[in-house]
């Protein structure tokens, strides 16, 4: 592909500022493979959010709001509905692959009041594709081959219409079906763990077709251009375009300016001074944004029907009982290709489907539900093997969001707002519920208790003020659909949630030296492979071929 490969940084990052007690190895090179990142805040000077008079009590009301949230159950079909966004599904477990890169905390609890101070990032908090590549191949050789390619497993089979299959393959796994990979919890559903294995062969692929480059100079061009798809593609999904201008400048400029150093990013929030950290206001609230996006199941390919991504709690009248849902963890099901054209709009729609409206339905692109205080059924009771052996009292997923904001001692989300110089949503306006209802069927979370005046826990103020956006100033998204080409207004996070998660990615590509803003600031995806329009289509089309 005629690729230049840099032999040095061209910028300095910028000093980042310590946060809390230097964690054991922090003094190490933070090239070391040992390196670990602090957990911290951005707003440390802001009082924890309080929502009860004692500890029962305010689980109790979390409890409450949770089951709010909770959509009823309903059968897992793969038409479009109310609910959908014009964001594609695939974006849902591209942003689940990015949370299991940048952050991991084996030690927390929810059963515990845990101390900010003393979390462990145990994933850098870097785009650095660790959880693909491990600690490499000299250190865990049983991920690769014998001339590093990354390893594979079983094929799966299915049906397309298209070519948006391909050679599709299990991951690599172990006698007890677990997946041999850099991080196991990409193996948690059936999606992001086909997502993993597009990485993977995207690596394969990319070392294949250049094969006088190194390992490491294969990894390097990998990484830029994964760090690429989440800064210039799943960002503008997700957040507001008028606050990510605000944070990254760069990606709205013209062509012959769009890098970091014409039109550096404007950080006013999360700036330490010596090494990042994963700020808590995102990893616990904001960045769970995508929880409100899971469909209630998915179609796979044309062989299989719609699937649940995990157990109905209740099935719903007329619905008939899955045999199956999408949990991971276990050897894929043979005929479980993800047909990708089913979760992004990577081909056009085959001529003739309008005369056949079983067949339009099946080809469809699905599309991730709208980011709102709304979660589907299935979330609501999760499996032991997502949950893992000790749940405690909260299944709910909605539930644990809640209630480990509120022991993380997170402050609520109005006072984020008036830190940042925006004025706060009303108590009116934060409606828990779905976005696709009228508003004025949907509650306030005040009608739950009035303890939540002015105090609104910080992930639900997030997706209530996306939802809000929504109704206000709604943003399109452009999606080809089985029935023609549409633009579908989209929630979008707005200032507090946007700009938490703008800055955070923002800071992790400035503090990590060898991300291409500052190894090579103004590098550009291989022109075979869409220059400057490369995004996440483009980069599932590579690794399918």
């Amino acid at each position: 592909m005629g690729l230049e490969i840099p032999n040095r940084a061209v910028t300095k990052p910028p000093l980042l500022r310590p946060h809390g007690i230097p964690p054991r190895g922090i003094a190490m090179d933070t090239r070391s493979r040992l390196f670990e990142g602090r957990f911290g805040r951005i707003f440390r000077a802001l009082a924890p959010a309080d929502f009860g008079a004692n500890d029962t009590e305010t689980e109790q009301l979390l409890e409450t709001v949770a089951a709010a949230m909770i959509h009823e159950a309903d059968c897992p079909k793969d038409g479009a509905d109310d609910e959908e966004s014009g964001i594609p599904a695939a974006y849902t477990y591209l942003g689940q692959f990015v949370d299991h890169d940048i952050t991991f905390d084996p030690s927390s609890s929810l059963m515990r009041q845990n101390d900010p101070d003393a979390l462990v990032d145990f994933r850098t908090p870097r785009l650095d594709l660790d959880s693909v590549y491990g600690r490499g191949p000299d250190d865990q050789p049983y991920l690769y081959s014998a001339d590093k390619d990354l390893l594979l497993g079983l094929p799966l089979s299915g049906e397309a219409l298209g070519q948006s299959i391909g050679k599709a393959q299990d991951l690599a796994r172990a006698a007890n079906e677990r997946a041999m990979i850099g991080d196991p919890r990409n193996d948690e559903n059936a999606i992001v763990s086909q997502l993993q294995g597009l990485v993977l062969r995207f690596h394969n692929n990319f070392r294949r077709e250049n094969p006088l480059l190194t390992f490491e100079q294969v990894q390097q061009q990998v990484r830029f251009h994964y760090q690429w798809v989440v800064t210039h593609d799943f960002l503008r999904r997700v957040v507001s375009s008028r606050v990510l201008e605000s944070v990254l400048p760069h990606l709205f400029a013209s062509r012959n300016h769009g890098n970091v150093v014409d039109r550096p990013p404007n950080l006013r929030f999360y700036r330490p001074k010596t090494s990042a950290f994963m700020p808590l206001e995102f990893a616990v609230a904001a960045y769970r944004f995508g929880h409100s996006m899971v469909r209630p199941g998915y179609r796979l390919n044309d062989r299989v029907a719609p699937i649940p991504i995990f157990p109905l709690s209740t099935l719903p009248p007329g619905c008939a009982r899955p045999v199956d849902d999408l949990r991971g963890f276990r050897a894929m099901n043979p005929q479980w290709a993800i047909d990708w054209a089913r979760f992004i709009d990577i081909e056009k729609r085959p001529a003739g489907l309008e005369d056949d409206a079983a067949d339009a339905r099946s080809a469809r692109t699905q599309l991730a539900y709208k980011i709102d205080p709304s979660l589907v059924d299935p979330l609501s009771n999760l499996p032991l093997s997502v949950t893992g052996p000790n749940p405690g009292p909260f299944t709910s997923l909605a539930a644990r969001n809640l209630v480990r904001g509120w022991r993380m001692r997170l402050p609520n989300g109005q006072s984020i707002a008036r830190t940042m110089g925006v004025e706060p949503l009303r108590d009116e306006e934060i409606l828990i519920g779905s976005a696709a209802d009228d508003a004025a069927d949907i509650p306030p979370i005040t009608k739950i208790s009035a303890r939540f005046e002015g105090n609104c826990p910080l992930w639900t103020y997030v997706l209530a003020e996306a939802a809000h956006g929504y109704r206000t100033k709604p943003e399109a998204e452009a999606v080809h659909t089985a029935d023609g080409d549409h633009k579908i207004d989209t929630p979008k996070l707005g200032d507090v949630g946007g700009t938490i998660v703008a800055e955070t990615f923002a800071g992790m590509m400035l503090d990590d030296r060898n991300s291409f803003w500052n190894l090579w600031p103004k590098w550009e995806p291989d022109k075979a492979l869409g220059g400057r329009g490369f995004d996440l289509r483009r980069f599932i089309r590579y690794a399918l071929a």
